[in-house]
């Protein structure tokens, strides 16, 4: 392959398409990441590759597989845009007015209740960003991250040390138990196998599950169970009809609210336990920014969720809190 042009006319976003479809594997979701057309893609890859007068990938392999020569250049192309976006980072630390564009994700928790007052309140401080929200589990949000998909993500701690993001705690949210409020069988009951009434359960492949699971087994509780559901609110309506009971949280029921009439909420007996959520963000990500969103959230999540229910049941006052 002809060298055409000098290695100094490398343009920074040829650099930063080669990195996703190294990671990717597709110039579909390159494209997709990027918001351009996958002939704009190849047009910067195919011209990265003239400038450098190497093939960095095998054309003929679906997905894209990168040449040795590639892989070596990815490795070094990884450590210098993690380098730029880092200056970038702390050249932008004290100007969050001139911020032009910011990718949020959210667990659905936080959907309903505090995501839109944030929109708000961030379109407002930031009027001359454009914004991109997206919704998911908290497994997806951090692989999103960790992608370069989203600049920050809200969602549930992953309770081990991802060295590519950072971490600030938001919410304490403990693990308590619903029952209908005309449940026969008590809590003892049911936390002893002795109950009739089955264990309504979130979906395996959720964070939150694995983690009521795990302290389950470790105290030896088993309960017949029948059903299992990624959604919260779905969860709490059956329990509402007396289909049987749950594990879940606070902020969880807090979403419930034209169920409460017909639910009992208890503190989880025994050992208690509990997820943290947490404000993650990518390193490239500007500390005004980030120190932004995590004063916002935590002024939404007090006024919106932690007041109205220690009002109304003050034993939560104790484990359902903000993480100074």
């Amino acid at each position: 392959m002809a060298r055409t042009k000098a290695a100094r006319d490398i343009s920074l976003k040829s650099l930063e398409l080669f990195q996703v479809c190294a990671k990717e594997g597709s110039l579909q979701a390159a494209a997709r990441d990027a918001g351009l057309t996958v002939s704009t893609v190849s047009h910067h890859l195919r011209s990265l590759e003239d400038h450098l007068g190497v093939e960095l990938f095998n054309h003929a392999r679906r997905p894209m597989v990168l040449t040795p020569k590639g892989q070596v250049f990815s490795r070094k192309i990884d450590e210098a845009l993690r380098t730029i976006r880092k200056a970038k980072a702390e050249v932008s630390a004290g100007n969050v007015a001139d911020a032009s564009f910011l990718r949020i994700g959210a667990i659905e928790d936080l959907e309903s209740d505090i995501v839109p007052y944030l929109a708000v309140s961030l379109t407002k401080t930031m009027p001359s960003c454009d914004f991109s929200y997206h919704t998911g589990v908290s497994h997806d949000l951090i692989g999103m991250l960790r992608n370069r998909q989203l600049d920050l993500g809200i969602c549930t701690a992953p309770g081990e040390t991802i060295s590519d993001l950072q971490e600030r705690p938001l919410l304490r949210d403990p693990f308590i138990i619903v029952l209908p409020r005309l449940a026969s069988e008590t809590l003892s009951q049911i936390m002893e196998g002795r109950a009739k009434l089955p264990f309504l359960r979130f979906s395996g492949n959720l964070m939150i599950a694995r983690q009521i699971d795990t302290h389950l087994r470790r105290l030896g509780v088993t309960s017949p169970h029948r059903f299992e559901c990624s959604n919260n609110q779905t969860l709490m309506a059956m329990v509402a009809a007396n289909a049987g009971w749950t594990i879940t949280t606070p902020l969880l029921f807090s979403r419930a609210a034209r169920f409460h009439g017909d639910l009992r909420m208890h503190r989880f007996p025994g050992k208690a336990f509990a997820r943290t959520l947490a404000l993650m963000s990518t390193p490239d990500c500007s500390r005004s920014v980030v120190e932004l969103v995590d004063a916002e959230m935590r002024d939404l999540i007090h006024q919106h969720v932690i007041e109205p229910l220690h009002a109304s049941t003050p034993w939560l006052a104790e484990s359902f809190q903000l993480i100074e």
